[in-house]
């Protein structure tokens, strides 16, 4: 138990009177990748939304040991919550190297000692945003777009890192590349929760896996044992083996 970086009970979150999320629990231990699967409109983005006091929740969310109820979206983003959003946001008329700086707000308010030596960090995992320091992020590829948007949440060295839908309209060589990444980071010991509808390639990556279905968790388990699921295997691995 006190291993538990994230613990989320009776999360229930939605969009005015439209309750998406039915009252999730879930947990993210130190160090995991937790992944969160499901079809378009189960409450993945959602999820995370609420997590980071973007749409409002109730229920109770723990973090680190500090119970979230009052903490607004910056104090969740200083406590170590950093969130990849599935559209970037990246500042498209501002060079490569200038987003990884502004990445670095939470370091550089915290006082860390030579956190700009975090862009070196970035740089060794993703050598073609070195060769594009001084670009407009605008101009950049799509899976550029999204090793930009990884690079710039890594910048402020956070407790967990929260991906959504990163493989989303990425070619699948680039796919293959980002979740080569997202393994590395998770060798690295950095802890991950991974919204995606590539359900094969989250699973490979993750220690554990829940299935969203209509705001509520229809499966969870060990992601190795989800991958051989039956259900899961006919849902979702099934589809992806189709549409590859």
């Amino acid at each position: 138990m006190s291993n538990a970086l994230l613990s989320v009970k009776g999360l229930h979150a939605g969009y005015g009177r439209a309750e998406v999320l039915t009252g999730l629990d879930f947990t993210l231990d130190r160090g995991q990748v937790v992944t969160i699967i499901g079809p378009n409109g189960a409450g993945k983005s959602t999820t995370l939304n609420a997590l980071m006091a973007i749409l409002p929740s109730r229920g109770q969310v723990v973090f680190d040991g500090v119970d979230l109820a009052d903490a607004s979206l910056e104090a969740r983003v200083m406590l170590g919550l950093a969130l990849v959003p599935e559209k970037r946001e990246l500042f498209g008329t501002m060079p490569v190297e200038d987003n990884l700086i502004l990445g670095g707000f939470r370091a550089m308010r915290q006082r860390v000692p030579n956190w700009r030596g975090e862009i070196e960090r970035v740089y060794e995992l993703f050598p073609r945003l070195k060769e594009r320091r001084t670009q407009l992020a605008g101009t950049l590829s799509g899976g550029e777009r999204q090793m930009l948007a990884v690079g710039r949440a890594l910048m402020s060295r956070p407790k967990l890192l929260m991906l959504d839908e990163p493989s989303l309209g990425l070619a699948p060589l680039v796919v293959r590349e980002i979740f080569r990444i997202i393994e590395r980071l998770r060798g690295q010991g950095v802890s991950i929760l991974l919204i995606e509808q590539n359900a094969r390639a989250a699973l490979e990556v993750a220690d554990h896996g829940y299935v969203l279905e209509t705001g509520a968790f229809a499966l969870q388990g060990p992601a190795q044992q989800l991958a051989g699921d039956p259900r899961v295997i006919e849902t979702y691995l099934g589809a992806a083996r189709k549409a590859s």
